[in-house]
């Protein structure tokens, strides 16, 4: 029965999550609902002490990475940098290869180690008007930055600083750079199939006579700025992308050596004011003053080298940034919630103790990893319980079979991106509450791309198997 409560919470908010409903709303509701049946006075404790713990420490850990990112894509589409990185595009690339185009330059940034979140905000301009120039329908989009953000340069491309690939360090003792060869073919894999599915549904709704949409239809189009003779020149418009990436790469080297690697401490001879010294764990927190940092110097260099272009409607466009990312960092913050409290309830104790029944070392990580993702709705998340559970089982598995950690730590990274992005996950809302579409419109494009990655950990594991390959 604990189990079926489990199952039931999720299915019931995957379902609300599909038919449009907040997931602000339905998360806490799903959970409450799932400690309701298994410890009825548990309720209100529950609900404050795990799910409004959880959902605050997400906000207040991302909500700057959300409001800096929506403010960064915003100022690149009011300058028009977005509309010349896209002319720019077409000219040299070609229409149809616009999925492509998107895949390119959402895969530069996560690899760069701007987050995934950022990424949505930042590439929706530069989409959008990619799409509406080639008349390709909107709804198709959202697919395409999936494939880019949300797969190989996340978790399987060696070397990627994303969460979910430094994850496994900490329990395997390896690097990010485990299995090159593994991580880079799986990465081909993904991008090989992924572009194939998504020319094909390209060409199969141009076909139809199907084009961009209905402007009166839309929601939460980004203003045209110019027209194609009146643009920023490429080359300075691609510069505040290459210097996110860039400063994001300098700042997380630089902020240890400013701080430590410890907790920094502001005593009360510094802050008077204060009633007792501040504690902050810096390790903890270096990707994410190092992504606030580079995101502030790009908003800088877009502000001083287009004032003249952006002046005028950065009032109106910071406060709807604002407001897109306070709907979208408390969607996700909800589903953070969601996941700490059924992690804590029997139900999922349940689903622990039947993946480590399953005999293979490499396919037990990998379908445990992606299960939890996909419970929890969070890669990093359903990893990071997964392995704090199970690493032991993992490492032991895999020693007895003489396969090598390295091997392990890119099948469990990849693995957490694989089922993780079904429809209540919080990067999977916050893509579509930017992209202005529903789970009914563009879901299915996201769902495949949701299976291919999972068949990209599939592919690696054979991989290994029948060539030895790390």
């Amino acid at each position: 029965m604990a189990f079926v409560i489990v199952i039931a919470a999720l299915a019931f908010l995957m379902f609300a999550a599909y038919r449009g409903y907040s997931v602000i709303l339905m998360a806490p509701i799903a959970a409450l609902a799932a400690v309701l049946l298994t410890a009825p006075s548990a309720v209100a404790p529950v609900y404050s002490g795990i799910f409004m713990d959880k959902m605050v420490f997400f906000v207040k850990s991302y909500f700057p990475v959300f409001m800096l990112g929506a403010v960064f894509g915003k100022v690149i589409e009011l300058s028009g940098f977005a509309e010349s990185i896209v002319n720019a595009a077409i000219r040299y690339i070609g229409r149809s290869r616009a999925n492509a185009v998107i895949v390119a330059v959402c895969a530069l940034l996560t690899y760069g180690g701007v987050s995934l979140f950022v990424v949505v905000f930042a590439v929706y301009p530069f989409a959008a008007e990619l799409y509406r120039q080639s008349n390709i329908p909107k709804r198709l989009m959202p697919g395409a930055i999936a494939l880019g953000a949300f797969s190989f340069t996340m978790d399987s491309l060696p070397g990627t600083p994303q969460i979910q690939n430094i994850i496994p360090t900490t329990f395997f003792k390896t690097t990010g750079w485990a299995a090159p060869w593994l991580g880079t073919l799986g990465s081909v894999f993904i991008v090989v199939v992924g572009l194939t599915y998504l020319e094909w549904r390209r060409r199969a709704a141009m076909a139809r006579g199907e084009g961009y949409g209905n402007a009166a239809d839309l929601v939460n189009e980004p203003v045209h700025v110019a027209s194609s003779g009146n643009l920023p020149n490429p080359v300075l418009a691609i510069l505040p992308l290459i210097l996110v990436g860039v400063a994001n790469f300098v700042f997380t080297k630089l902020i240890p050596v400013w701080y430590g690697v410890a907790n920094y401490v502001i005593g009360t001879d510094r802050l008077p004011g204060l009633s007792a010294p501040v504690s902050t764990p810096v390790g903890a927190s270096v990707g994410i003053w190092a992504v606030e940092a580079a995101l502030l110097l790009g908003i800088v260099l877009v502000a001083v080298t287009a004032f003249p272009r952006i002046k005028a409607r950065f009032a109106e466009g910071s406060r709807s940034a604002v407001a897109g990312a306070l709907l979208a960092s408390l969607n996700t913050a909800s589903e953070y919630g969601f996941g700490g409290v059924i992690a804590a309830l029997p139900g999922f104790i349940v689903v622990s103790q039947a993946l480590k029944s399953i005999p293979n070392p490499l396919v037990k990580s990998a379908v445990s990893v992606t299960a939890l993702a996909g419970v929890t709705g969070s890669a990093s998340g359903g990893m990071g319980i997964a392995l704090a559970a199970m690493h032991d089982v993992f490492i032991q598995s895999a020693q007895a079979a003489h396969i090598p950690l390295e091997v392990l730590h890119r099948v469990v990274a990849m693995a957490s991106g694989g089922m993780d992005t079904l429809p209540h996950n919080g990067a999977v809302i916050t893509l579509l509450a930017v992209t202005g579409l529903t789970h009914r419109q563009s879901y299915r494009d996201i769902f495949a791309v949701t299976c291919i990655k999972t068949l990209a950990v599939f592919f690696v594991i054979a991989l290994y198997y029948v060539t030895g390959l790390v």
